[in-house]
């Protein structure tokens, strides 16, 4: 458990009106409402990474995914999610350099995800030690036998077996690969996450969702939208309730061009 109070103030943590893009702290032009960068990629930037200015935990950082304001990385092309990834293994190289083993990449979109800003971002968390989520995993999890939606790349997309919500995916190499942050693979699989995301879209438009990166034995990507409401039979006894089998989610979403 993290406790951090200062991130009440964060931005949009309370519901507030006004122009949308003026606010915008990531949008090209705007450089100066943000802490000074660790990282940019490209000239002028496609990519910049910068502390994040409510930390949940000691070190937090932000990766902007685009110099315009687009509000979802199915808006991403691949070649732009690629150098999201890129960033994502200079930072981790950087967290392990300072003593930071594990890094948790991390995305919200939509307010009931957790996204405070409407402008696509990623999280990286450095810590100490695996979290306790991935630290469960061992083996070829039940998160990564599911059913197919699309395979390229030597990686495969698809709606585990297991799946706790609606239209859950998992983005995974077709074959066990460990270490995430040196694989050539990190970009190609945020694209067919991305892909997941558009076809998602289509079926469920407004879908707040989170993506977040394990990076484990079998490293993978889990995409989580949030289209039911976690209650105490989820929350208290671990128990989830799904009103879409994967099956069902699978093949609608293989339906989706």
């Amino acid at each position: 458990m993290a406790i951090a109070p200062g991130r009440a103030h964060r931005p949009g943590a309370a519901r507030s009106g006004g122009d949308e893009l003026e606010g915008c702290p990531f949008c090209a032009g705007h450089e100066h409402r943000t802490p000074p960068e660790t990282l940019r990629i490209g000239d002028p930037w496609q990519v910049r990474v910068v502390p994040n200015l409510y930390p949940a935990l000691d070190r937090q950082e932000v990766v902007v995914h685009s110099p315009e304001h687009l509000r979802s990385i199915a808006e991403l092309s691949a070649d732009q999610l690629r150098l999201v990834a890129e960033a994502w293994q200079q930072r981790a190289a950087s967290a392990r350099n300072d003593g930071f083993p594990y890094v948790h990449a991390l995305v919200n979109e939509g307010r009931d995800a957790g996204g405070s800003l409407p402008h696509t971002h990623s999280q990286l968390v450095w810590l100490h030690e695996i979290p306790p989520a991935p630290a469960a995993e061992s083996g070829l999890s039940q998160l990564l036998e599911g059913e197919a939606v699309l395979e390229q790349d030597g990686l495969v997309l698809q709606c585990p077996g297991a799946s706790r919500l609606p239209y859950e995916m998992v983005v995974a190499p077709a074959k066990p690969e460990r270490d995430a942050f040196e694989s050539k693979r990190l970009g190609p699989a945020l694209a067919l996450a991305g892909e997941g995301v558009r076809r998602l879209r289509v079926l469920e438009p407004e879908a707040p969702l989170n993506l977040w990166l394990h990076d484990v034995e079998w490293w993978h990507l889990e995409l989580l939208p949030r289209l039911t409401v976690l209650a105490g039979l989820e929350l208290g006894a671990g128990i989830y309730v799904n009103t879409v089998a994967p099956e069902e989610a699978a093949a609608r979403l293989r339906s989706v061009s």
